[in-house]
């Protein structure tokens, strides 16, 4: 099983109830899938690396990884010429969407990105556990409605982010998608 876990930049502490998930993930021995941005995801290698945790393999945009604290297998995903900003670290996100069998996100209500990465699991299907720092509480998104009521949960920034993105071309085809 591969786990593709991610999170906000602005998170860069793991609380005990986030430690505990990793130590499921750990025991289980699942393959992590991480990327190399700040925050979330240097947290998460760290406390891989403390582990001495080896099934790591981090995503990075070109194979130009910004951290790879453990040395780790990098997954270089190719990013089309001239591709800047926010599309280009989220090649990266696709790819270990693709690639994961479902994801652990760490969300602050705010991160764009974190939001997009749910989105795009959900979108293929996949499951994946939230953990809101806004108020310590895991939700599994299995569907559109799992996901409401995260939106709902998270504060009007997130419900705000959550209004552009659904406005989008491709969140208009999510309407469309069906789970079931």
């Amino acid at each position: 099983m591969k786990v593709f876990i991610a999170g906000a930049r602005a998170i860069s502490t793991l609380d005990k109830n986030i430690q505990d998930r990793l130590n499921n993930i750990f025991k289980n021995e699942y393959t992590v899938a991480v990327g190399d941005a700040s925050g979330v995801d240097c947290a998460v290698q760290r406390y891989f690396f403390n582990l001495n945790y080896r099934d790591v393999v981090v995503y990075a945009s070109d194979g130009k990884a910004r951290n790879n604290i453990g040395n780790w297998e990098i997954c270089k995903v190719d990013v089309p010429p001239r591709t800047r900003g926010f599309d280009y670290y989220a090649a990266k996100d696709v790819a270990m969407a693709n690639d994961a069998d479902f994801g652990f996100m760490i969300w602050n209500g705010e991160s764009k990105g974190t939001l997009n990465n749910i989105i795009n699991l959900l979108k293929l299907e996949k499951k994946s556990i939230v953990y809101l720092t806004k108020n310590n509480l895991f939700y599994n998104i299995d569907c559109i409605d799992d996901l409401q009521e995260l939106v709902d949960a998270s504060g009007q920034a997130g419900q705000t982010l959550f209004k552009k993105i659904y406005k989008t071309p491709a969140m208009s085809a999510f309407q469309q998608f069906s789970l079931f």
